[in-house]
């Protein structure tokens, strides 16, 4: 069962968008997370594995494949069907959100900073 959250943090957001490509281990992440921010989010190795323990918790992201490099485990996480609609949903509030401060800077003749 799935718990439902009212939002998802920045780094949660972003974790589960790094994974709708498929599979990635916790260094992929961080690193797809940063790209897909310009550098703007950079997501240390504790807040990383915290986040992914909740989101697998919650039925988020799956734990998969395990591989050893350089004599260290890698474990590799996916999105799981909750997670994609948990991301949709997080995406269309935010949509929304800046639709009413878009339209409010429009009405007020405000240019969008």
């Amino acid at each position: 069962m799935t718990r439902q959250s009212p939002s998802l943090t920045e780094p949660q957001y972003f974790i589960l968008a790094a994974l709708m490509d498929g599979p990635l281990h916790g260094y992929g992440i961080i690193k797809a997370a940063e790209q897909a921010t310009d550098g703007r989010l950079r997501i240390a190795v504790g807040t990383l594995y915290g986040a992914l323990e909740r989101l697998e918790r919650a039925g988020l992201v799956a734990a998969g494949d395990e591989e050893i490099v350089d004599g260290r485990a890698r474990r590799y996480y996916r999105l799981t069907e909750d997670g994609t609609e948990a991301l949709a949903r997080e995406a269309l509030r935010m949509q929304q959100a800046v639709a009413v401060v878009m339209g409010r800077s429009r009405d007020a003749g405000v240019a969008p900073a």
